[in-house]
């Protein structure tokens, strides 16, 4: 018998400005989903049950930008994804472009289990939730004011805004940083997402690595994706092997941005680096974020069969909480 861990992330690149009792609301349903997780852990539930679990406990929470509290495309809509993997046998399932399904992490886990098939998307992934009999909702119900503030703040901006969850008002908040590119700040001043200039860099996404005391690893990831995107946009979070990976060896999900993390398959690497350069987890996971992301921006959480935790971000900080059987907790956001 092995030890059970787990990882938590909310999203990485975090505005420095980010008000007090944001971050405090943050770390309260961080700290309420490792609880969760852990208890199951604790129960003896399969690793990959808990990172369901986990995800849908966050998709339901408006905070971050997965399931209710979706961020926005350039239509007014939303378009979330998700994926699971289960590293004992290496099955997946993952789903994009939905508009309609409550948890979109445990529709993937139905394409895994119930289909013949790893990914399923827009209107065949909505036909096949209706089929499986999931929660529907109207669009409606995903859609927050805060979130239509910020897509007109995009569309004025004439940008791709990466969501904050912060006022959008006031100077010491990114609010400014979105108002420059609306007055014509230089776009060489601002960060590029794959060549292309952008006002400002954090999402949301959500994401679970678990290990269960059969040294079975699962991990899921799940988002609305980015403010203001281009209808159709599909990230990294619903692709096997870029946000989401587990194996025997480890079980990994990345957030970030997306485009970077595509471009490295950055949660595959990081196994491949415990499984060909023989690196423990945590050197893996900083090598990874260190030499592969190039000028990209993102932050990864990671679990080994051996019940470790790591996690590493290249960015300002990242909504993060971990724990393990062995005693070790951690709810952060900064370095």
């Amino acid at each position: 018998m092995g030890q059970w861990a787990i990882a938590i992330h909310g999203g990485a690149g975090v505005d420095p400005n980010l008000p007090a009792e944001r971050q405090e609301e943050a770390k309260r349903v961080l700290r309420r989903c490792l609880l969760a997780g852990a208890a199951a852990l604790r129960a003896d539930v399969p690793a990959v049950d808990v990172v369901e679990l986990v995800v849908r406990e966050l998709e339901s929470d408006p905070f971050f930008n997965s399931g209710r509290g979706s961020v926005l495309t350039d239509k007014g809509m939303v378009e979330m994804e998700a994926s699971i993997m289960d590293g004992a046998a290496r099955r997946c399932g993952a789903v994009s472009g939905l508009s309609t399904v409550k948890n979109p992490v445990s529709l993937a886990r139905l394409v895994m289990d119930k289909s013949p098939h790893s990914y399923l998307a827009f209107d065949g992934a909505e036909e096949f939730a209706r089929e499986q009999g999931v929660e529907i909702v109207e669009n409606s119900y995903f859609i927050t004011d805060e979130n239509v503030r910020m897509l007109k703040l995009a569309k004025e901006a004439n940008t791709i805004l990466f969501d904050y969850r912060v006022p959008l008002a006031g100077t010491e908040t990114c609010g400014s940083i979105a108002s420059a590119a609306i007055k014509g700040t230089p776009a060489a001043s601002f960060q590029r997402m794959n060549g292309l200039p952008i006002s400002v860099y954090s999402p949301e996404t959500v994401g679970c690595a678990a290990v269960d005391r059969h040294r079975r690893c699962a991990a899921a990831t799940s988002t609305g994706g980015l403010m203001n995107k281009k209808a159709g946009r599909i990230g990294d979070s619903p692709l096997i092997g870029a946000g989401t990976y587990a194996c025997r060896s480890c079980a990994v999900s990345c957030t970030g941005e997306g485009e970077a993390i595509i471009r490295a398959t950055l949660a595959r690497d990081v196994a491949a680096m415990m499984e060909y350069r023989g690196l423990r987890l945590q050197e893996a996971v900083d090598l990874s974020v260190k030499e592969r992301l190039d000028e990209g921006f993102a932050g990864v959480i990671a679990v080994s069969g051996e019940g470790e935790v790591a996690y590493g971000f290249n960015t300002n900080g990242m909504f993060r909480a971990c724990m393990t059987e062995d005693g070790f907790a951690e709810v952060g956001i900064w370095e």
